[in-house]
């Protein structure tokens, strides 16, 4: 706090002294209100996502294990019961139902802006496109005459493109030979249908969400340890590594405040900046993936261990 000084020496002193005072205390009430300021953005920030006496809900744990949670443009929510190879439909309406058999092992799953479901099918290392009427098309299945490892999750980039991630997981119904396994990448198909590299340098590439607003892409390190963001290109050129959060992930969505959810041993709350702002316990071994769905995109569902669950948020997934 600044104050004129104009008395005579004994006034300057006394003001002067009044300075000092007055100089610690501000310091002390702005760091406080700092540290408040801190904490509070914080807590309010979580409490701004999820829905107010909202509690995690199991909807059903009936499954192997449960994994690739999308939703249609109507708020349906399609996941994977990977070892069993199908894929479970539960609809707005809370009507859960067997919508495929026989999936190509499908893992990750995303619908594209024609309502098609993409697949990761890693039975025989492949991308599916499955319509409407649950016709299969490979859309994907090498990169220059050499089979992929297994791809494990995709995004749709809006424009035709695809990216998706190749880590190595032995599957026990493979029969390929060691030699065949090339590097662990990310991959981008464009709306050609030619495939290339988009991303490498991991030790196992898993999770992978985009962000139309931000324009950036998130890709999970699970054996790293790590996320990193990406912008991407018109061309669909990944640009700016940057290092979002020292934490890997399975599975991983974005709601519309630019929040990414990563999961593990359930699901961890990042903001735009990657500083962890949330957690959401799941009492079960392993916490796979997420997606908003329902009719207002205002539900989180939680794909974990043989179960699927869910929770109501106040913000709304993107894409």
């Amino acid at each position: 706090m600044y104050i004129n000084t104009y008395f005579r020496d004994e006034g300057i002193i006394l003001i002067r002294t009044q300075n000092l005072f007055f100089n610690k205390m501000t310091r002390t009430v702005f760091f406080f209100l700092f540290i408040l300021s801190t904490f509070g953005v914080q807590a309010q920030t979580e409490s701004n996502l999820i829905a107010d006496g909202a509690k995690l809900t199991l909807i059903s744990d009936q499954f192997s294990f449960t994994e690739g949670p999308a939703a249609d443009k109507s708020g349906n929510v399609f996941f994977t019961d990977q070892p069993n190879d199908k894929i479970w439909k539960y609809d707005t309406k809370g009507n859960l139902s067997l919508y495929m058999d026989k999936t190509g092992r499908s893992n990750g799953l995303f619908f594209d802006k024609k309502g098609n479901l993409l697949s990761c099918a890693d039975e025989n290392n492949q991308i599916w496109q499955i319509n409407k009427k649950k016709k299969v098309k490979v859309l994907v299945d090498n990169y220059q005459n050499l089979r992929f490892n297994g791809p494990n999750d995709l995004w749709p980039d809006g424009k035709g493109g695809i990216y998706f991630t190749d880590p190595h997981y032995q599957r026990p119904y493979w029969t390929r030979k060691p030699e065949e396994k090339i590097e662990k990448r990310v991959y981008y198909k464009d709306k050609k249908g030619n495939v290339r590299i988009a991303a490498d340098e991991f030790m196992a590439p898993n999770g992978i969400i985009g962000n139309l607003n931000s324009g950036k892409l998130y890709i999970a390190d699970i054996m790293g340890g790590k996320t990193y963001s990406f912008k991407m290109a018109p061309n669909g050129d990944l640009t700016d590594r940057t290092l979002f959060c020292s934490k890997g992930s399975d599975g991983m969505t974005v709601d519309e405040q630019g929040n990414i959810y990563l999961t593990g041993k359930g699901v961890f709350i990042f903001n735009p900046a990657g500083e962890q702002i949330g957690h959401i316990d799941v009492p079960e071994g392993w916490t796979a993936n997420v997606t908003f769905g329902g009719i207002d995109r205002k539900t989180l569902f939680i794909t974990a261990s043989k179960s699927l669950y869910s929770i109501n948020m106040k913000v709304k997934g993107v894409n």
